[in-house]
């Protein structure tokens, strides 16, 4: 598996060649932030008002595939719910990054774009979110290649840990 990093910016993004952008949210999470904020800006509001209809609550657990085309170029967006801001502990980090993964190996996404549960708020630490990124990926043949949507800051303090992984891995095969 082949991990990169991306700014959360609309440069980073017009560019992103994945196959699909895999992005939570809390149910109590109003505006939307982050990356799936300037998504649902680009799409003129679309995902705001599916949350304002109860089609999306954000509720822990929900998955929601939604069409990017052809505002992006990727061609899916899966919305994964974490609940509410207030219930967020390590354990759901751990749960909802593996299950992140696992939905998009059951998707067939070769290529896919990922930001990490509890990021765009705050509630996870840059470290933290790599360190669960990277026991969820631990025995992992796909996807493919992952971009990490991150800030420069954020994709400072978690290269380190990448590549002390990538250190590992190459290790294990001799």
């Amino acid at each position: 598996m082949h991990v990169r990093f991306a700014a959360p910016d609309w440069k980073s993004l017009d560019v992103l060649q994945s196959e699909a952008i895999l992005a939570p949210f809390f149910s109590d999470e109003r505006p939307l932030t982050g990356v799936l904020g300037l998504i649902d800006w680009r799409l003129c509001g679309f995902v705001s008002r599916l949350i304002l209809r109860g089609v999306v609550s954000g509720s822990l657990g929900e998955t929601v595939l939604l069409p990017l085309r052809p505002r992006f170029a990727a061609d899916k967006l899966f919305l994964f719910g974490l609940g509410e801001q207030a219930h967020w502990d390590p354990a759901l980090q751990q749960s909802v990054t593996e299950r992140m993964l696992n939905v998009g190996t059951a998707a067939r996404v070769r290529a896919l774009a990922l930001v990490l549960p509890g990021r765009s708020t705050g509630k996870v630490s840059a470290s933290a979110a790599m360190e669960s990124f990277v026991r969820a990926t631990a025995a992992r043949r796909e996807p493919d290649e992952v971009v990490l949507i991150e800030s420069p800051e954020a994709q400072k303090e978690m290269s380190p840990i990448l590549q002390r992984e990538r250190r590992r891995a190459l290790a294990a095969e001799y």
